[in-house]
């Protein structure tokens, strides 16, 4: 499969949505773009550009594919050419501390949520922030956008999940979820946008039903080893989950079955993973110093995207929730004129990413232990 070797540690990746580039946002600062092959996904380099010389967290590709916004350490907000990498935008310390995510919700809206758990909402045509949530008060991980309801869905470290209603003028959210008593880390639709799966520090799943409200997960999947950092859907009804050991997994959900590995960044923990248009190749950024494209285009030809299960599962949620049994360590060396304030960065990034990962997660666990236990869990699906 293809790999990219870079030279420092890369912390998020975006496709563009019309042609074949892909970005990815570094330790340095610096965001990349390549182009690659749609049939065999070799890359090559297009342009490198180095907005701040401090780390840069999350990038997004606007829904036109004009522009990346990019934000990280600095707390600085950056908006940038999709051609070139020109930055034609800068808000400087457009949040007071830290930007761990960016997402674009549609053509005008991007939302930036940082390490206190603050999110703001931008509109590409006006100078200045247009809305700021503060429901939150630990960092927010992911994001995601249900179009019909015109709801945008946050999960953070502080174990709620909470919704906005982007039509609305008030500084307040719609919902608010129970308090998971857990890290939420990452969450993407299913279902064709009916539910959504959360992946957690304890390496649980979690499904959420949206006629039943934000209140509370409807099922959860226990069984990953480690903490479930970025999930991708493939198919309405199948995922890809990126984890703390390194490894990337396939699982059907609702009927809950696993599928398979699909790649490894060996025991380093993966950081985001996404698809691309064609839904052919699966990006993955890690610890190692590599962007991984996966090819699953022909993984999954008997997967009925509608969901066979689908009267089962709502019987089920309007039952009550149902358990399945059984089943950012920063590295790479600075650029050659790193001085010692970027290097002391370094060093606190990777003490922040220790303290998170700390929360939970079976992290003491040899590699041999987390495969055994991962097999055991997954055989009982």
């Amino acid at each position: 499969m293809p790999d990219i070797k870079l030279r420092n540690q890369p912390f998020d990746l975006a496709f563009h949505p019309n042609e074949s580039v892909i970005f990815s946002s570094l330790l340095t600062g610096e965001v990349k773009a390549w182009r690659y092959d749609d049939e065999d996904g070799s890359t090559s380099s297009s342009w490198s550009v180095r907005p701040s010389k401090r780390t840069a967290r999350a990038i997004t590709v606007e829904e036109g594919g004009k522009h990346i916004w990019m934000g990280g350490k600095s707390g600085t907000l950056f908006q940038l050419t999709t051609e070139m990498g020109t930055i034609v935008r800068e808000h400087e310390k457009a949040h007071d501390v830290p930007i761990n995510r960016v997402f674009c919700v549609n053509e005008n809206l991007i939302a930036s949520g940082d390490d206190d758990g603050i999110i703001k909402l931008w509109d590409p045509r006006k100078p200045d922030v247009i809305r700021e949530y503060n429901q939150h008060f630990d960092y927010i991980s992911d994001f995601t956008y249900f179009d019909d309801k015109r709801q945008l869905v946050s999960t953070s470290g502080d174990g709620h999940l909470s919704v906005i209603d982007i039509r609305s003028n008030k500084p307040q959210p719609l919902s608010v979820s129970a308090d998971q008593e857990d890290e939420l880390l990452s969450i993407v639709q299913i279902k064709g946008g009916q539910k959504a799966i959360v992946g957690s520090g304890l390496g649980i799943l979690s499904i959420w039903n949206r006629k039943l409200g934000w209140g509370d997960s409807v099922d959860r999947i226990p069984g990953h080893p480690a903490s479930i950092d970025a999930i991708v859907a493939l198919t309405p009804d199948v995922i890809a989950t990126g984890s703390e050991d390194g490894m990337i997994r396939v699982l059907q959900v609702l009927p809950h079955k696993f599928l398979g590995v699909i790649a490894s960044h060996e025991e380093y923990p993966i950081e985001r993973i996404k698809l691309d248009r064609n839904s052919k190749w699966l990006g993955s950024v890690s610890h190692d110093e590599c962007l991984k494209l996966t090819d699953v285009s022909d993984l999954f030809e008997d997967s009925d995207g509608e969901g066979d299960g689908e009267d089962d599962d709502e019987e089920m949620d309007e039952d009550g929730a149902e358990e399945v049994e059984g089943d950012e360590e920063e590295q790479g060396e600075g650029e050659e004129d790193s001085d010692s304030d970027e290097e002391m960065e370094v060093e606190q990034e990777k003490q922040k990413k220790k303290k998170k990962k700390g929360k939970g997660g079976l992290g003491d666990l040899g590699r041999g232990g987390q495969e055994q236990e991962n097999a055991d869990f997954f055989a009982d699906l």
